[in-house]
């Protein structure tokens, strides 16, 4: 299995990257923050030999399909075919008011940003007319200075992110892999996700050994405990968060929780974000998160990944220690 972990710095991820490489992870990843997920990658591409470097997520609706081919395209090119393209939708509120950008149907416009970014790419190695026609995206034109040609080492996978059944259908349709987002249990990820996941692969007859699943899990753990109770209240406080969004409903149901999202999400909109804790019991922490002492942590993230995850990443909000994780790498980098 392999295991990734974040790439925080966004202004010196150099010695970050060499750093997790030596270490033994499989990947690093930045994420749509504060910063721009772009450039620390350009920076860790050039630092660093083997480790995949990747987006977990961009916000592909911040952008449009061309902007992301060249970014793709680049990206793929200057780390020597180590990069991979994570997109995620975001929520309304956040595409329209922050980005000032359109929102419609989103798990239908995912859809077809990923077949015109791949349209894109296919009228640059193949040299034929580009013509996507699609009901949201329409790309047209592309004249040969703008075309970089075919990709020296390949184009890059795409990856998708998703909570609810439709988005990870669409994933099945036609992305290239799919990132479990770390508000789930292993109930939703058996019941809702690998079932939605089959059900897009079906539609499109593709085999599911082409396919890759990236489980990102939420970690509780320390050394005594005052450690673990720091955990525990730093994890409530995230899936608080995560479940106060209408789109994260669906785990929560899963679990007969569903009226929690109401609750986190009025919350939310009086902002008062401290009360939120309070409302995640210690019953839902241990669904959602491995709650373990480290040494039992890699074998309980193995069986949540139940045999369908092909790589893993360890989310702990609490702690930015990469060598707190050094014997639970090792581990799982050992499972089948």
């Amino acid at each position: 299995m392999r295991v990734d972990a974040p790439l925080y710095s966004f202004d010196a991820p150099e010695d970050e990257v060499r750093r997790l490489e030596a270490k033994g992870y499989a990947g690093a990843f930045t994420y749509e923050g504060p910063h721009d997920p772009f450039f620390p990658l350009l920076l860790a591409a050039r630092a660093s030999q083997s480790i995949d470097l990747y987006t977990a997520v961009a916000i592909g609706f911040a952008r449009n399909p061309m902007i992301l081919a060249n970014i793709g395209w680049d990206l793929q090119a200057i780390s020597k075919g180590r990069f991979l393209l994570g997109l995620g939708t975001q929520i309304k509120p956040h595409i329209e008011k922050r980005f000032d950008m359109p929102w419609s149907k989103p798990a239908t416009r995912m859809r077809e940003m990923v077949l015109a970014i791949k349209a894109i790419w296919a009228a640059w190695e193949e040299g034929e007319r580009l013509d996507f026609r699609g009901d949201i995206y329409s790309n047209t034109l592309m004249t040969p200075m703008f075309n970089p040609g075919p990709a020296p080492y390949g184009l890059p996978p795409i990856f998708l992110a998703g909570v609810g059944p439709r988005m990870t259908e669409v994933c099945g349709e036609v992305a290239d892999g799919f990132f479990v987002h770390p508000f789930s249990t292993s109930r939703s990820f058996a019941e809702l996700t690998l079932p939605a996941i089959d059900r897009g692969l079906l539609a499109r007859a593709r085999d599911r050994d082409a396919f890759s699943i990236s489980l990102q899990v939420m970690i509780c753990t320390g050394a005594d405990d005052e450690e673990i109770e720091q955990a525990r209240q730093s994890t409530k406080r995230q899936i608080a968060f995560y479940g106060s969004t209408p789109a994260y409903r669906p785990v929560l149901e899963c679990h007969g929780s569903g009226d929690l999202q109401d609750e986190l999400n009025a919350l939310t909109k009086q902002g008062k974000w401290g009360d939120m804790n309070a409302l995640i019991s210690d019953d839902l922490l241990e669904e959602i998160a491995v709650c373990a002492p480290i040494g039992e942590v890699a074998k309980r993230v193995a069986e949540r990944a139940q045999g369908r995850a092909d790589r893993v990443s360890l989310v702990a909000h609490w702690t930015r220690d990469p060598d707190l994780w050094d014997d639970v790498v090792r581990d799982l980098s050992a499972v089948d």
